[in-house]
């Protein structure tokens, strides 16, 4: 094993206290091999020492006379890996053993009062049984059959408890206990679906789904083995299950709903034994990755009857709530009524490419939803996700209020910011997205209604500048020109037309700028002195300006509501 992955050990809590080597700066000392492990408090252990080993010493030998300088050259000469010492005898590791050690290049490490030096010998050992060659120098020989058989028949065990969708997370710890290995389950955006705690660092995460899509696309062979902040990873995909939520998308689009497996490893050095073991793991993860997906299937079948539903005009209003008890019932086991939930409704373009995929964009949502610190706390099994058209439409379930939480409902801003970085590797800089968010609806009786909630908020998302916008109901009624979007396009159009028409036909005969005039006028709030200085106009020039306005439209400026109709013919 490497020297850093011992430190990154978080339950033994080891300190570096010397990690550089002076005499070759390029090299990380960190990277150095462990072979072995020993403990030794003799003033001259080097025959006691071949080579590669993390030495244990608990400072018996030293004296404050020059001990250190001679027992840290005998370790140097002997070849070994890094120095650990214990602060139960002197409290702390002595100075002039930390000095030693950055004389000679000798990685030094602190090991605290309350950790033994059996758990760090049996830290080592746990990782050792299987002589992972993943550096030069480091020892290949494989592990027993015995033991690679009875970690196999345990695997095997776990893999029939998937069977009945049992988290892959204890295998997983499994194989930490076992082989000394984390192993982390990620999504194509970089989410942690199940592994070693704590996750991995948001940006290596991303980093590392990134590669992932990259290597993918390339077509070259898994496991794929990439470096990410000086860290060497091997990814290895998780197999699909088949036809699922990326059902039928281009080939970009489908890969969203990809897992793999990410270990801080090149397991194509690993010994024969213990690739089989991850091929093995690899297809029980997969396992669980088709139990989520059929689980997810049901889910999405609900979404798929409740919008036919809503869209069927010749369903009465009153047997909507009926209708939709019983679809929930029928659809959903243990579900015997319309839970309480949210519509999100999602829209995309592509520059010059038209509309996004709406089956890529339910992914995406989904992604963005579930995410730890996501808007609100739900599970992938909280979603129920269809596509309409060229939109995204999900049915979020909400948890009910309470004392803690009086009144459960999706963080828009949250939603933008989790969305914005889930489509920040798949979008191109002048891509959009827009979505609609409803306010929670708790009776199927207000479903109809909610769901043209979230479609006047999608609308009015659309008129926004921002490259990935989210808009709820609080929005509809923010600030009157925000029902603009809610107006038929035609009327719009017509509205515009009338007010602007003579403005655009005058400036097109005579080249005038008396359009841009209006608009820079009514940006700055009417400041005869702010946009003559914008326009870099002396204020009477200006006033010429605008009296021509007036006069070719028949309207008069100093009224409040006049302004508030060009305003709007303007946005419209």
């Amino acid at each position: 094993m490497r020297l850093r992955e011992l430190l990154d050990d978080t339950e033994l809590g080891l300190l570096l206290l010397v990690g550089h080597d002076e005499r070759a700066p390029s090299e990380s000392p960190l990277d150095r091999v462990i072979s072995a492990v020993a403990t030794n408090d003799l003033a001259d252990p080097g025959r006691f020492l071949t080579g590669g080993e993390l030495v244990l010493t608990g400072l018996a030998w030293w004296r404050a006379d020059g001990d250190a300088e001679s027992f840290v050259r005998v370790l140097r000469r002997a070849g070994v890996t890094a120095l650990a010492a214990g602060e139960v005898e002197h409290g702390l590791v002595p100075h002039d053993l930390v000095r030693a050690c950055r004389r000679h290049g000798l990685p030094l490490i602190a090991v605290r009062p309350e950790t033994s030096f059996a758990a760090v010998t049996e830290r080592v050992l746990r990782r050792l049984h299987r002589r992972d060659p993943g550096s030069p120098g480091s020892p290949a020989g494989p592990a027993s059959p015995a033991s690679v058989a009875s970690l196999a028949a345990l695997v095997e065990r776990h893999r029939r408890l998937l069977a009945d969708r049992a988290a892959p997370d204890s295998v997983l710890e499994l194989l930490r206990h076992t082989l000394g290995l984390d192993v982390r389950v990620l999504s194509a955006t970089g989410r942690q679906i199940a592994g070693a705690r704590p996750a991995l660092p948001a940006k290596t995460a991303a980093a590392l789904a990134a590669r992932h899509l990259a290597a993918r696309r390339a077509g070259g062979t898994a496991p794929h083995t990439v470096t990410v902040g000086a860290r060497l990873y091997s990814l290895v995909p998780v197999p699909g299950p088949g036809p699922g939520p990326a059902a039928g998308l281009p080939r970009q689009a489908a890969e969203l709903g990809d897992w793999l497996l990410v270990m801080e490893s090149d397991t194509s050095l690993w010994p024969a034994p213990d690739r089989e073991l991850l091929d093995r793991t690899a297809e029980l993860v997969a396992d669980a990755r088709s139990a989520h997906e059929q689980s997810k299937t049901a889910r999405n079948d609900l979404a798929d009857r409740s919008l036919a539903l809503l869209h069927d005009s010749s369903v009465p209003a009153e047997e909507i709530p009926i209708r939709l008890r019983s679809t929930a019932q029928a659809v959903v086991s243990g579900v015997g009524h319309w839970p309480r939930c949210q519509f999100v409704v999602a829209s995309g373009e592509r520059h010059a490419a038209g509309p996004v995929p709406a089956a890529a964009l339910r992914v995406l949502l989904e992604e963005a939803l579930v995410q730890e610190d996501g808007p609100v706390p739900v599970s992938s099994q909280d979603i129920a996700a269809t596509v309409d058209g060229d939109r995204a439409v999900l049915l979020v379930l909400v948890p009910e209020p309470s004392d803690t939480r009086p009144d459960p409902a999706l963080d828009h801003a949250a939603l933008q910011r989790r969305l914005s970085a889930a489509l920040a590797r798949w979008l191109g800089p002048e891509d959009s997205v827009s979505v609609g968010v409803s306010s929670p609806v708790a009776e199927p009786g207000n479903a109809r209604r909610s769901l043209e909630q979230a479609h006047n908020a999608l609308r009015i998302a659309h008129a926004a500048p921002e490259r990935v916008t989210v808009r709820g109901p609080e929005d509809l009624t923010s600030h009157i020109l925000t029902l603009l979007p809610l107006i038929p396009a035609e009327a719009r159009r017509a509205f515009a037309a009338r007010l602007l028409g003579p403005l655009r036909d005058h400036d097109a005969r005579h080249r005038t700028d008396l359009l841009a005039t209006l608009e820079a006028f009514l940006d700055c709030e009417a400041s005869w002195t702010a946009c003559a200085a914008r326009l870099h106009l002396h204020v009477n020039s200006l006033r010429r300006r605008i009296a021509r306005i007036e006069h070719l439209t028949d309207r008069d400026l100093s009224r409040l509501e006049t302004r508030l109709d060009f305003l709007a013919a303007l946005k419209a």
